[in-house]
């Protein structure tokens, strides 16, 4: 992630045609989302940029993909967004991973 002089800048790895919408966590490096929606006519990247401005609390006019249109692999700029409100869509999966983790004896 890095910030821009209009907000932030950040990869995201898409899972589409998941069974629901959700934050999975980071995959090396991105923001890794899953999306219901399939990956035909935009309708994946359509999802993805309403999904982020509902998180993000800002418009999807300001959520924009400025690379990797027709790869899993995305380049999002989001204008008027800090780095603290993207991190924060991560912080859930980590604090429920790390829950879940059993300690072996």
């Amino acid at each position: 992630m890095t910030t821009t002089i209009e907000g932030v800048r950040f990869e995201v790895q898409l899972a589409p045609r998941a069974s629901r919408d959700a934050v999975l966590g980071e995959h090396d490096g991105a923001l890794k989302i899953a999306l219901t929606a399939p990956p035909v006519e935009g309708a994946a990247n359509a999802a993805l940029v309403a999904f982020l401005a509902d998180h993000l609390g800002c418009a999807k006019r300001d959520v924009r993909i400025t690379r990797g249109e027709s790869s899993r692999r995305k380049t999002i700029e989001a204008h008027g967004v800090t780095l603290e409100a993207v991190a924060a869509l991560v912080a859930p999966t980590i604090a429920g991973a790390s829950s879940s983790v059993r300690k072996r004896k």
